[in-house]
């Protein structure tokens, strides 16, 4: 079941952000992105310096005491009882669901249990926080659209329609709906690596439908499916071109 999320009361002044591995290695553009939508929202944005990855690659190949470790570390680098933004929904599912469990018994636990209740996927904020979906003004020319949601920000998250309303607020903008959309990608992390031909296979159907919608961009909220995708697109010679949805918002409403 997903998580149940509600919104922070108050509304807050300062958010914590945490950028993910794959946003600081492969996708910076689009964690800065993130960033300045929040910051025009009039929000002031923390982005500590110890932190470092959720612990998810450990903990979804069965190394629990590991993965502990490494999120113990994130535990300690958001120390202040604001919200914790999360440009990812795997990275989020992994801190808000997981997190509990895996320090059960702990001596964190407590620690771990409002640590996760502060944690949110970045489009959940964007729509039930700051109300950004009815405040967009889109300067960009008209363009095709789908969009990829991906596994954990819609089972573990319960993000299915925030990032839709968010794209169809902008009036130049065609959503096409991908009609694989609920399928995976075939990243799913280390299982892209042990099981390649599975993950090819997955990837090569997910491709053939962003194809029949006409699209000339994919977007999605997680980086691991854009990677994943975007080297399949780009592997195959199709047009399509990956973008984070908080890359391509910034792109439209302020020209970056």
């Amino acid at each position: 079941m997903p998580a149940h999320v509600t919104p922070p009361a108050p509304m807050p002044k300062d958010v914590y952000y945490f950028g993910t591995c794959l946003v600081d290695l492969f996708f910076p553009d689009a964690g800065l992105a993130g960033m300045e939508l929040l910051k025009h929202q009039g929000i002031r944005v923390v982005f500590p310096q110890g932190q470092s990855c959720c612990g998810q690659p450990a903990f979804n190949s069965g190394h629990k005491s590991e993965a502990r470790e490494v999120a113990r570390a994130q535990l300690n680098a958001f120390p202040e009882d604001w919200p914790i933004v999360v440009p990812s929904g795997s990275c989020a599912g992994m801190m808000r669901v997981h997190y509990p469990d895996l320090f059960k018994g702990d001596r964190d636990e407590d620690k771990a249990v409002a640590f996760a209740s502060r944690v949110f996927e970045l489009s959940w904020f964007l729509v039930h926080v700051l109300g950004l979906d009815t405040k967009l003004v889109d300067k960009g020319e008209k363009v095709t659209v789908t969009w990829h949601g991906s596994c954990h920000s819609m089972r573990e998250m319960g993000v299915v329609d925030e990032p839709k309303r968010l794209i169809r607020a902008l009036s130049n903008v065609t959503l096409v709906e991908n009609p694989r959309e609920k399928e995976c990608c075939g990243f799913g992390g280390t299982f892209a690596v042990r099981q390649p031909e599975v993950s090819a296979a997955m990837v090569a159907d997910k491709i053939d439908a962003i194809e029949q919608t006409g699209a000339t961009r994919v977007v999605s909220g997680d980086c691991g499916c854009l990677m994943n995708i975007g080297g399949a697109l780009d592997k195959a010679g199709k047009p399509t071109k990956p973008q984070h949805l908080a890359e391509f918002l910034l792109e439209r409403c302020h020209g970056r």
